[in-house]
């Protein structure tokens, strides 16, 4: 198989924070404002054109990710003007979630509740607190009884039910309601029960209303790739071990629950799913690499975060958290070796192609090795992320002086089909963030707490403890 060969568009002097800060400056070259707050186009480039449909609010592409992107900025710069760039956005999603028809986590209310209540947090505005709150109580009523259990779909993944679990964890720990995590525990214990944790096969997906698909989920040969605008259109057969819409993430899900409650219902769901992944994954002595999906797509193996490595790793870090097997960590580092071993970022495969954003380009891979470096504290890790990093400022654009995007193929069946966004799953604000991340690890012991998703299970801040000299630190 041939490899397509690249180097970065140019050279850049920028450092992880400029290059966030750029990224900040093309993004609020973006805002809308009304009365409702703020909230940002997703291309503000004359004729610019998004890889999505639009989605004004989302953490995915909208406000929802952007608002976390600024209050990172924010603590990272110590300027005002990102914390008022936040609090606007904020405005905008406490007067709009009750207009979200989605309940989902990255598409949907339950980003909006993670926004909001960081917001809260970090703004001391308790008025996005109660806004978080009411949205949250929303999710809860939409609960029905399905067979096992309460829920809101029947798709367990963390596209679906997964990640509605999640966010109300998360909302139960930010906002002090331990409501939110009776119901996710109720939940995640129907999901529990399943054969094997995971997502339902292809056509039969069961998405709630308004629920969308990320970007490479719908991206198979002899497919129409319609991204997120739709379904994946998997072979009715096809089961995907991976992360954001597979069993990975489910899995990971699990392991989070057993943390949370000790019960060993959710540890054995976890090792059932992920056993499963571990038997389709492709080993090479200390490499892996897992397939987009199976039995069809043995031999597309992708490298970020939703179908790929750095989103199956995840898992086996959260269950190494949780139940201290060393040969849980032992796989999340195999994934990482197989990433390294690619020879991406500088070499193209199947699974790498012309991306750059945190959900299925490098991005998601910077992130990946910026969280093992604080959960290992081994250099290796954090001299790749920062190789990334460079690669990643390097393919950035500022043709008009307006700061740094990133046009990338999205879709990967579609490589001419090549735009730019905002947005933090798919644009400028999650590359932001995750170089945000990056610096705050090269702070050393003045590292400051990141903003980590409700799926990310590495450190928040962002470097190991036996070089904060914390007591039991390896």
């Amino acid at each position: 198989m041939s490899l397509d060969r690249t180097r970065s568009s140019s050279e850049r002097a920028e450092t992880p924070l400029t290059a966030a800060i750029m990224a900040g400056r093309w993004i609020r070259s973006a805002a809308v404002d009304d009365e409702r707050g703020r909230h940002w186009r997703a291309n503000p480039d004359p004729r610019g054109r998004s890889a999505l449909a639009a989605e004004p609010a989302s953490l995915y592409a909208g406000a929802a990710g952007i608002v976390l992107f600024f209050l990172e900025l924010a603590a990272a710069t110590g300027h005002e003007a990102y914390l008022d760039e936040a609090r606007a956005g904020a405005r905008y999603l406490s007067g709009t979630w009750a207009n979200q028809t989605s309940l989902s986590l990255y598409h949907g209310l339950s980003g909006t509740v993670v926004a909001l209540a960081e917001a809260g947090w970090v703004l001391g505005d308790g008025g996005f607190e109660e806004a978080a709150v009411a949205a949250a109580d929303r999710i809860v009523r939409s609960a029905r009884p399905l067979d096992g259990g309460p829920g809101w779909s029947r798709d367990p993944a963390q596209s679906g039910d997964g990640g509605v679990v999640l966010g109300l964890l998360h909302a139960s720990s930010m906002l002090g309601m331990p409501a939110y995590q009776d119901l996710a525990v109720e939940a995640g214990a129907r999901i529990a029960r399943l054969a094997v944790p995971g997502h339902l096969f292809g056509h039969s997906t069961g998405l709630p209303d308004g629920q969308t698909w990320p970007g490479d989920c719908s991206d198979l040969p002899g497919k129409p790739g319609d991204a997120a605008g739709g379904r994946a259109d998997l072979p009715v057969d096809a089961v995907t071990p991976g992360f954001l819409s597979g069993t990975a993430g489910t899995a990971f899900l699990l392991a989070r629950l057993y943390g949370v409650t000790g019960d060993p219902l959710f540890l054995n769901a976890a090792r059932r799913g992920a056993g499963f992944v571990q038997m389709v994954s492709v080993v090479a002595g200390r490499c892996a690499a897992v397939p987009h999906h199976v039995p069809q797509g043995r031999g597309l193996h992708y490298l970020g975060f939703c179908s790929g490595s750095a989103g199956v790793a995840r898992l086996f870090y959260e269950l190494y958290r949780v139940s201290g097997e060393a040969d849980d960590l032992a796989w999340c580092e195999r994934l990482a070796h197989g990433i390294v071993e690619s020879g991406v970022p500088h070499r193209r495969t199947p699974g790498f192609w012309n991306v750059s954003c945190q959900c299925c380009g490098t991005a998601g891979l910077v992130e990946l090795f910026v969280g093992l470096w604080a959960a290992t504290g081994r250099k290796s890790y954090l001299d790749f992320a920062s190789v990334l990093a460079e690669h990643l400022i390097g393919r950035a654009a500022d043709h008009d002086g307006r700061g740094l995007r990133w046009y990338q193929a999205y879709r990967r069946l579609r490589p001419g089909e090549v735009s730019a966004d905002t947005g933090y799953m798919v644009g400028a604000a999650g590359i932001g963030a995750a170089l945000l991340h990056l610096d705050a690890a090269l702070q050393g012991d003045q590292a400051r707490r990141v903003i980590l998703l409700p799926d990310n299970p590495f450190p928040s801040i962002p470097v190991p403890a036996h070089r904060l000299g914390r007591p039991g630190a390896q």
